[in-house]
Parts: C-alpha cells; structure tokens; sequence
C-alpha cells in the first residue's frame, strides 16, 4: 500500500506535470510536445488510483499494524483522486478544444497502455511483497504457537513423570 508520503508525492507529480500541460496548452504548444508532461500525469495518475484502490481494501497486516492512518490514506487517497479527477476533465476539455475528439480518444488509449504496463511492473511487485510479508508473519505466528504448544505439553510430561515438583 503506498504510504501518506507517496501519495502526496504522486499528488504533487501530477500537479507539476498538470500546471506544465496547462502552460503548453496556453502558449500554443501542440500535443506532441508534451509528451513528457502526459506521461508523467499519466503515471502519477495511475499510481494516485492504485493507491486508492488500496485503502478501498487493505491487507489483513495493515489493518494490523497501521490503525489510524488506514483512515488517513483512504482519505488521503480520495482527495488525491478527486483531484485528479477535475484535472482529467480540465485537459479532456483543453485537448477536444484544441485537437478535436478524436485526440482525446488517442490519449486515454495511451493512458490505457500506460497504466496496464504499471500494473505490470508496479503493483504487481508490490501485491507480491505484501503477500510475501504476510506469508512470513503467519509462518512466524505458527512457529512460534507451536513452539510454545511444544513447551507446555513438554511440561506437562515431565510433571507427570515426576521429574518436575510442584
């Protein structure tokens, strides 16, 4: 789950790369000269959703370990995706005055392929660290339950043969 941090982070990306489109679109610039701007609204974008996503649903070892601040990321999160909401319809509107509907059309197809190769490459990784940490800390549970099952039976037996006195 991405932490307060990253979100504001994301948060910040995509308004640095929003304020630089906007500035593209008002002095005339055409589309492919911001290539570099869409792309990274694009990934903060992405990366603000996914984050949203997960604190819609956190793991069983967040709801664990981070009491408070799963309510401050979710809220955290929506914020961000509000956000970038009226961003997304600020630029749909800038790119169909300018390019036509057509454009806009490309874009989200780019946003598409962009946001399929981050889940790919992003949060597939971190999906699977989460379930990696989960995995240890149940193995650790276990082995730690079993362990002192193993000592309290173990005590039992020797109490009952005599060897512990009371």
């Amino acid at each position: 789950m991405l932490d307060p941090l990253t979100i504001s982070a994301a948060v910040a990306t995509a308004n640095t790369a929003f304020n630089g489109i906007k500035r593209a679109f008002q002095v005339g610039k055409d589309i492919q000269s911001m290539t570099n701007d869409l792309s990274n609204w694009m990934s903060a974008a992405s990366d603000i959703e996914n984050a949203h996503k997960q604190a819609k649903n956190p793991t069983f070892i967040q709801k664990l370990t981070k009491r408070g601040s799963i309510e401050q990321e979710a809220l955290q999160a929506f914020t961000a995706k509000k956000t970038l909401e009226e961003q997304r319809y600020e630029l749909q509107q800038f790119i169909k005055f300018t390019h036509g509907t057509h454009a806009w059309t490309e874009l989200l197809k780019m946003e598409g392929e962009i946001r399929k190769r981050r889940q790919k490459e992003i949060y597939d990784r971190q999906v699977l660290r989460q379930k990696i940490i989960m995995y240890v800390v149940l193995t650790l549970v276990l082995a730690v339950g079993i362990a002192v099952l193993f000592a309290i039976t173990y005590g039992l037996v020797q109490l009952d043969r005599g060897n512990i006195k009371l």
